[in-house]
């Protein structure tokens, strides 16, 4: 990925526009993190009017969306839902049809499901208005409970911080885990949230319960290469494993043995990207206790083997360490 192009609608929503600034705009190249070629694009180039009554002065039209590896599409206000500018839809198609990713922050969804290319696809927006694109599109799989959704290469988020997630996601499948970390460290948010969290937490009883979680979720991080238990994990957290699971469950938005699962994921991204080590090595650091099942786990959560992830984004190379001697070929 290297050119990204935001699209700026009337009625854009301030924060969510700075989110896509901030992931993607920055330069970040002292941290050793690439830069993008960043524009901000609108159908009617010259002053757009934001849902805070201020406006932006955007000088570039659509015509940079139709190149960009990347088209971000930023929330639009509720009236304009089932009037989609004929323009957007188009670069939006297009974009699809190219294979360059797409990303909507809250009700950009909207405009996405529209242009018609969410038919058929999973896709998320903000909680409050799932209800409604499920009745507007009912050729879409709408999910009310996730922060995200990947479905090929569009990703449709949830509101506000969600959508830091999202780019997030997208970012570490592009420039790898590590760099993805510094990132957020620079924005001071967490590196990883799944996009199956829950979007929002029902009950004042669950609202503490990620706090009590806390101390166990980072006992687990810390002993990624033993074998864990339920009824181990419940002991630490003084719940019974019926009511540890449930209570994880509610909080993080996927199991115990899922979570643990995606955290020895993330750790042997990291490990592929930084150190020679050898997949055998690294299976057992991460707790998979076999280079198989950590290549059956890779390519289950991220789509790719371990020694393709570590062709692009390992940074020890010419060493002479043959990493893919211990699995399959992709």
């Amino acid at each position: 990925m290297r050119s990204v192009a935001v699209v700026v609608q009337p009625g854009f929503a301030p924060f969510e526009f700075g989110v896509a600034c901030e992931a993607f705009g920055l330069d970040r190249s002292d941290d050793g993190v690439p830069g993008f070629e960043f524009h901000v694009c609108a159908a009617q180039p010259g002053a757009v009017v934001s849902s805070l009554g201020f406006s932006i002065n955007v000088g570039e039209d659509l015509a940079v969306a139709d190149e960009a590896d990347l088209v971000v599409i930023t929330p639009v206000p509720r009236e304009s839902w089932t009037r989609v500018d004929t323009r957007v839809a188009r670069v939006i198609r297009e974009a699809v049809a190219r294979d360059a990713w797409v990303l909507t922050v809250c009700s950009g969804a909207f405009v996405v499901a529209a242009a018609g290319v969410l038919d058929g696809r999973r896709a998320t927006t903000h909680w409050k208005y799932t209800d409604a694109m499920a009745r507007m599109y009912p050729a879409i799989e709408v999910d009310p409970d996730v922060l995200y959704v990947q479905d090929g290469k569009i990703i449709t988020s949830a509101g506000t911080a969600a959508g830091i997630d999202a780019c997030l996601h997208l970012l570490r499948q592009e420039i790898g885990a590590e760099l993805t970390n510094k990132v957020a460290r620079r924005m001071v948010v967490p590196p990883q949230r799944d996009g199956g969290q829950a979007q929002f937490i029902a009950t004042p009883i669950a609202q503490t319960a990620s706090l009590s979680l806390a101390p166990v979720t980072d006992w687990m991080v810390q002993n990624l290469r033993r074998e864990l238990t339920i009824a181990q994990l419940a002991a630490r957290a003084h719940m019974s494993p019926r009511t540890f699971a449930r209570r994880f469950k509610a909080d993080l938005g996927m199991t115990p043995a899922a979570w643990l699962n995606r955290q020895r994921v993330l750790h042997a991204q990291r490990m592929l990207e930084l150190s020679d080590h050898g997949l055998d090595r690294i299976a057992q650091e991460c707790g998979f206790g076999s280079a198989g099942v950590l290549r059956q786990s890779f390519v289950r959560v991220l789509g790719t083997t371990p020694t393709a992830y570590r062709a692009r984004f390992g940074c020890v190379a010419g060493d002479g360490v043959d990493a893919s001697a211990s699995v399959p070929a992709a």
